[in-house]
């Protein structure tokens, strides 16, 4: 150690710290509390915390310094918090960074009341609104599901830094607030503030989630002229983005461009993209290549495969890489991987198979599981099996809307309108609603969003007269109304009226009257639910009057209409 009293940094590889401990004790007699404040955080990050708590005991009047190094040592673990209330015992009052520390463990914990507590006292403290300890809360507070309080602390802190940006833009889309966390990355570039792969990847989710290809282009340029482009973090991001908007051979060019860097989690999202699509061929050429390169398959690899295939409706391949995942890599299934060849089950026709399988696979069958089989025995007129199949779904989620609605949609296309009423009625004391259905399209890099029935639009007037015009062209071509069993008491008028003018049918009026796209280039549209029976109809039609591709991502995923058909083959 030097006259100074610091310890030397290592300039190589890492040193032990008790050989720097060591060589403190022979050349000193005395030595600063900082350097024995130095030295715990040494031994911490060389996982030696015995030595970081013995070397603490030994500070004759520790500092807050002090207690923060010992807290941050055992960071994540409840001793942390035990820790904190001994130092306020002493009593030493906490910095920002001891309430940085704290957060993040009461957030690792789900320690949702002591973080309530530590949020009070920083507020009391005057350290809330500062960045360090700010951002840490605005953390806290999203990994708890809580992202309006998360916004809130953001919005008071004084002097916001990268480091705040890109923990509010992470959290937000993290808990599936797109729009606000890709509106906070527009600010923060508007302020002029630095990004980082944190603030680039955490908006890139954001728009996987929306599927808004425009803002993923934009995004993607600001990457390349920062050079955060090829990090493979955001790069990976790029991958999921692209991906999700459907775009997956812009998805495969940013992949390419990461390897031979790119790690497991990069391959699995570009699986993940091909297997949303069904397709299987260049899902299973991606997983050779991943060996190729000496990766060892993972849970992942496969749920991509299995899911590719069930989506593609491969039976056999499914069950065959089922038995492989076993067998040959020594990879025990979960339960999602059971639901895809559920899933393929169902759709080819084998509904008693899917369900002896679901009933049989070494889990209890979830609430992903009984829908799946529901859905199945919807598209396949089921009724009977529909009946036992869905009331285990409510068992296990009794205000699942989505179960009502198939369930009466069943039993109205067998006829059976005594049990429709019964569902309407159980869903009525259960006091279930339906949940809204949004569909968003983008346009020049602004997301429009749309409720059924929505007159909010600043060109209401053009989208309506736009949509009527496509009904009327389609009913020449021989569309009929698929009516939902939930509107079988409302008279024509009215039912004809509540179908046409859903979320996802505005949305593909305005991206018409709008430009969305350049002629002859597919329409995109998002729907946060499942793509009901009369717009899948429609859209198909719609297809052949506009004479363009029609795509839409709805929550199980995603349909391509062509020329009077969809890529799911009538099947989701």
């Amino acid at each position: 150690m030097n006259k100074g009293g610091t310890v030397p940094e290592p300039k190589c590889a890492p040193v032990d710290p008790r050989r720097i401990h060591a060589h403190a004790i022979k050349t000193a007699f005395t030595y600063p509390t900082a350097v024995l404040n130095n030295l715990i955080t040494l031994y911490s990050q060389a996982n030696l915390l015995s030595y970081a708590v013995r070397l603490f005991h030994q500070i004759p009047s520790p500092n807050v310094v002090s207690w923060t190094a010992l807290i941050s040592a055992h960071a994540n673990t409840h001793l942390s918090l035990r820790y904190f209330i001994s130092m306020l015992s002493h009593p030493t009052l906490p910095n920002q960074r001891t309430f940085a520390s704290l957060f993040k463990t009461c957030a690792s914990l789900s320690h949702i009341s002591f973080g309530l507590q530590l949020h009070s006292l920083s507020f009391k403290l005057s350290l809330a609104h500062l960045p360090f300890s700010g951002s840490a809360l605005v953390s806290f507070y999203c990994r708890c599901r809580l992202p309006v309080e998360a916004r809130k602390v953001f919005d008071g802190i004084s002097q916001r830094d990268e480091v705040c940006y890109a923990a509010v833009i992470v959290g937000l889309a993290q808990n599936s607030r797109s729009t606000d966390a890709l509106s906070l990355f527009a600010d923060m570039r508007s302020a002029g503030i630095g990004s980082t792969m944190y603030s680039v990847s955490g908006a890139l989710r954001a728009v996987a989630e929306v599927a808004a290809l425009e803002q993923c282009r934009i995004i993607h340029a600001h990457a390349v002229v920062t050079g955060l482009d090829l990090n493979v973090v955001v790069g990976t991001a790029l991958v999921d983005g692209y991906g999700k908007s459907g775009f997956v051979s812009d998805a495969h060019c940013v992949f390419c461009r990461l390897l031979p860097d790119v790690n497991i989690v990069g391959w699995n999202t570009m699986m993940a993209a091909y297997a949303q699509q069904g397709d299987k061929q260049s899902v299973l050429e991606l997983f050779s290549e991943m060996a190729d390169h000496g990766f060892v398959a993972d849970e992942y690899n496969f749920l991509a495969i299995l899911t590719a295939f069930s989506n593609a409706g491969s039976l056999p391949e499914a069950q065959k890489w089922l038995n492989s995942m076993k067998l040959h890599y020594g990879l025990e299934p979960g339960i999602e991987h059971y639901t895809c060849v559920v899933g393929a089950m169902a759709r080819a026709g084998q509904l008693e198979e899917a369900k002896h399988l679901a009933m049989t696979m070494p889990f209890e069958p979830d609430a992903a599981v009984w829908r799946t089989l529901l859905s199945a025995c919807a598209v396949h007129g089921a009724a009977d099996m529909a009946c036992v199949v869905g009331q285990r779904l409510l068992e296990l989620d009794p205000q699942d809307d989505s179960a009502y609605a198939i369930l009466a949609n069943v039993h109205a296309v067998a006829g059976k309108w005594e049990q429709v009423a019964q569902v309407r009625k159980q869903m009525k004391d259960r006091r279930v609603r339906k949940e809204g259905g949004q569909s968003w399209i983008e346009v020049r890099g602004e997301v429009h969003v749309f409720l059924a029935g929505d007159r909010r639009h600043e060109r209401t007037m053009e989208i309506y007269a736009k949509l009527t015009d496509l009904m009327e062209e389609i009913r020449k071509l021989g569309y009929v109304e698929v009516s939902d069993a939930m509107l079988h008491e409302v008279e024509a008028a009215e039912k004809r009226e509540a179908l046409w003018y859903h979320s996802e049918k505005l949305a593909v009026a305005f991206g018409l009257i709008s430009g969305a796209a350049l002629p002859g280039k597919p329409l995109r549209v998002v729907k946060n639910l499942r793509i009901c029976r009369d717009c899948h109809e429609a859209f198909k039609y719609m297809s052949r009057v506009i004479e363009r591709e029609i795509i839409v991502r709805d929550v199980n995923r995603y349909h391509r209409f062509i020329d009077g058909i969809c890529t799911c083959g009538d099947y989701w």
